[in-house]
């Protein structure tokens, strides 16, 4: 499925895949949500509730672009620079455009998450 980020900076396009938990972020949509910085490697913000995990692997690396549900924490997690396996995060999809401009510094900003037609 195809989804689009739209923030202050403009548009970008993301790529779902056919997960459970991609499923469920899915169904939610439109959704706006605050994203917060977190380790100088990724955006996070909570979610309205938590997404199924049901045939996803334990865990995975994510690479920049990557959309992911941390599910430990119940959080959508956007990454801008690669980072190691970790248990409870479960890939969701890709941003194919964009990247770049979610790699800003520090400050919380608002993200909407539609599908695009």
């Amino acid at each position: 499925m195809k989804i689009r980020l739209t923030t202050d900076t403009g548009t970008y396009d993301a790529t779902l895949n056919d997960s459970a938990a991609a499923r469920d972020l899915a169904a939610l949509l439109p959704l706006t949500l605050t994203l917060t910085d977190y380790a100088g490697t990724e955006k996070i913000s909570d979610l309205p509730k938590k997404l199924s995990t049901a045939g996803s692997p334990s865990g995975t690396a994510a690479r920049a672009g990557d959309l992911t549900f941390y599910a430990p924490w119940g959080n959508l997690a956007i990454f801008y620079k690669d980072f190691h396996h970790a248990e409870g995060l479960v890939k969701l999809g890709e941003i194919t455009s964009g990247i770049a401009q979610f790699a800003r510094p520090s400050g919380d900003f608002e993200v909407t998450l539609t599908t695009a037609e």
